[in-house]
């Protein structure tokens, strides 16, 4: 989480926006324009104000900028490294722990992934733990996370339903073990209570 500082509340004046509305307006331009849109002028002309607004809240673009990579951290990466880290009595239940982030999007916003290999190496790390040697777990870990990545950049819109159908079968996938009625059972009551 971002930390609040004494320059959240909005600057004294007739400066009406907050730290956080640069920030949010930040993270819409990074998502939809790319990096090199993020720029102060341009920012502060969509909030209305002027660039001192800015300097009241940043020290400099770069502060900005690291400050949305603390926003990804404390979003996307922190909810997937904390669920390939939880302790599970199988793979397949390590699995189905990263599944959450996939299922919930307030866990994981997949417009913000920019950190790949903290994410890989959480997974990869994972599957190491129950026992899977460097190389498999290495290629398991991008095969399960490129292929998340991959329905996000199709854009893919299959109901969250259909998709939970296959669960045993993508288990078996990712895993090469054969899961329980338990386990599936186990992920369908976390979709059920979302």
């Amino acid at each position: 989480m971002i930390m609040i500082a004494p320059q959240d509340e909005p600057a004294p004046g007739n400066i009406k926006v907050t730290r956080w509305d640069w920030i949010n307006l930040a993270l819409q331009t990074l998502i939809s324009d790319g990096i090199e849109s993020v720029r102060v002028l341009p920012l502060g002309q969509k909030l209305g104000v002027s660039r001192s607004s800015f300097y009241w809240y940043f020290e400099s673009r770069q502060d900005l900028l690291d400050q949305l990579l603390a926003h990804w951290r404390d979003t996307n990466t922190r909810a997937l490294v904390e669920r390939a880290q939880r302790p599970a009595e199988s793979i397949i239940m390590g699995v189905m722990n990263v599944f959450e982030c996939w299922a919930d999007e307030r866990l994981f916003d997949p417009r913000l992934d920019f950190a790949i290999r903290e994410c890989l190496g959480a997974i990869r790390d994972m599957y190491r733990r129950h026992g899977y040697d460097d190389e498999d777990a290495f290629i398991r870990a991008r095969v399960l996370y490129y292929m998340q990545i991959g329905y996000y950049v199709l854009d893919l819109k299959e109901p969250v339903e259909a998709r939970v159908s296959h669960l045993a079968a993508y288990l078996r996938s990712f895993t090469g073990q054969e899961p329980s009625d338990a386990h599936v059972a186990h992920f369908m009551r976390f979709i059920a209570a979302r």
